[in-house]
């Protein structure tokens, strides 16, 4: 047991938190995570004094930056006024932030279904898209994270599911990805016929059109590597689904609320999906929310039949106060715009350590949503770590996240993966300083590439 009187502030927050509570998608001996104190626009402060730069928006999410007393005033208000009603109820917040949510969909996407995070937006996704079409299979992609929860967990591809792998639910229906750096058919993008998106027509035709309620699409890739689409990727995958009667639900969740550039990833596309999930950037981590947005269309068909979906924290409205301040805050701060404009600036400053590093394999971003993918080769492509890499493939890697940790720097690493997603309101400055780090660290990767 910690012994306060005899450990340092730090220590003893950090003992604390280590011998009375769990950590996600861990071991939970040998963690050393940072005592955060508090957090402000980019940065993060330990209880010792020393800065972090949050150079992946926490786990992309705290899009407008931390610390922001707009959201936390608005908060305040809220809650004196009342902190809690049933989903039965109405507030001011709930619809206001309703209406918000249909002026900046695109489309015919006007009506929203509260919910708690995103997961929980995946989970009654799927839900109303049975509920609506009367069909029970979900088609989705392999290298994709949609949520932990069990429904969510399944219709990803990603291995964290694997250990409960064997009570997975049912009904999903997995298809390649469009990987271009590796492309699962063998093909240049600039010379094929798309195979990726014949190959999911295939799994419809062996699936039965008539038994396929939706097909379930991040708006951009996440945590899988921000695999980009081929640029007329999504708008064939729209044409499956109105040839066969199928949904397309755009997981949101990451993507969505400025991360790439435009309020949603799928304005990038052309697209207009029958539902979209999304979370994260509603509030920008400030508080849990979730969101399930659909067209009039799918809305009116329950205007006479019962909406089998609820939980008891929907439209909760402290957390609907703390997004709607937080859509006020992009627009005002003109973070949208800045996101573009910084991406923009990321990828030319990510070319020029690409002529630095040969580990540098690929760099895929859309907005502030991007990643590097390290490699021992650049040739062979062979990945510094394998996906789903076990602890001792992850030696070089680890050693590279340790060393971005010693130099002040937060960000996801995974894989073979360094993610650079920092908050939407980022300078070119602190991109330069977390460029830097990043530059410095990946020297050790260096030392492994073989010719």
């Amino acid at each position: 047991m910690p012994q306060p009187s005899t450990l340092s502030e730090t220590q003893e927050i950090l003992q604390d938190n280590l011998d009375y509570t769990l950590f996600s998608w861990s071991k939970q001996k040998g963690l050393n995570p940072i005592a955060v104190q508090r957090a402000e626009g980019v940065y993060l402060y330990d209880y010792d004094g020393k800065r972090y730069l949050d150079f992946s928006s926490g786990l992309m999410n705290v899009n407008i930056g931390h610390g922001n007393q707009r959201v936390t005033d608005a908060v305040v208000r809220q809650m004196q006024e009342v902190s809690y009603v049933t989903p039965s109820c109405v507030t001011k917040a709930r619809g206001e932030l309703g209406k918000k949510l249909a002026e900046i969909t695109p489309g015919n996407l006007t009506k929203t279904l509260f919910t708690v995070c995103g997961a929980t937006a995946i989970e009654n996704a799927i839900k109303l898209a049975r509920l609506y079409t009367g069909r029970h299979k979900i088609i989705a992609r392999y290298r994709a994270f949609h949520g932990s929860s069990y429904g969510a967990m399944t219709a990803g591809g990603d291995p964290r599911k694997l250990p409960a792998d064997s009570q997975q639910a049912p009904n999903f229906i997995h298809v390649e990805d469009p990987y271009c750096y590796r492309c699962p058919w063998s093909q240049e993008i600039s010379t094929c016929h798309r195979e990726c998106v014949s190959h999911i027509e295939r799994i419809i035709e062996f699936e039965g059109p008539d038994s396929i309620a939706a097909i379930l699409m991040e708006g951009e890739s996440g945590t899988s590597g921000c695999i980009k689409y081929p640029p007329d990727y999504l708008q064939k995958v729209r044409a499956l689904c109105d040839k066969y009667g199928i949904l397309l639900i755009a997981d949101e969740v990451m993507s969505g609320f400025g991360r790439t550039g435009k309020w949603f990833a799928c304005e990038l596309h052309g697209v207009v999906p029958d539902i979209i999930a999304t979370a994260k950037g509603i509030t920008a981590g400030y508080l849990p929310l979730g969101a399930l947005i659909v067209t009039d269309k799918i809305a009116d068909a329950f205007n006479d039949r019962v909406l089998w979906l609820g939980l008891t924290y929907s439209a909760h409205p402290v957390s609907c106060a703390a997004g709607l301040e937080v859509l006020k805050i992009y627009e005002d701060e003109n973070l949208i715009e800045n996101a573009a404009a910084m991406g923009r600036y990321v990828d030319e400053r990510v070319a020029q350590l690409t002529k630095k590093h040969p580990c540098i394999g690929d760099w895929r971003n859309t907005g502030l949503l991007g990643c590097l993918e390290i490699v021992k080769n650049r040739k062979t492509k062979e990945p510094m770590a394998p996906f789903n890499a076990k602890p001792d493939e992850m030696t070089v890697m680890n050693q590279v996240a340790a060393r971005l940790k010693q130099l002040g720097m937060y960000t996801f690493v995974r894989w073979n993966y360094v993610f650079i997603a920092p908050p939407l309101c980022i300078t070119r400055e602190q991109i330069d300083e977390g460029l830097a780090m990043i530059s410095d660290a990946l020297t050790i990767a260096d030392a492994h590439v073989t010719d």
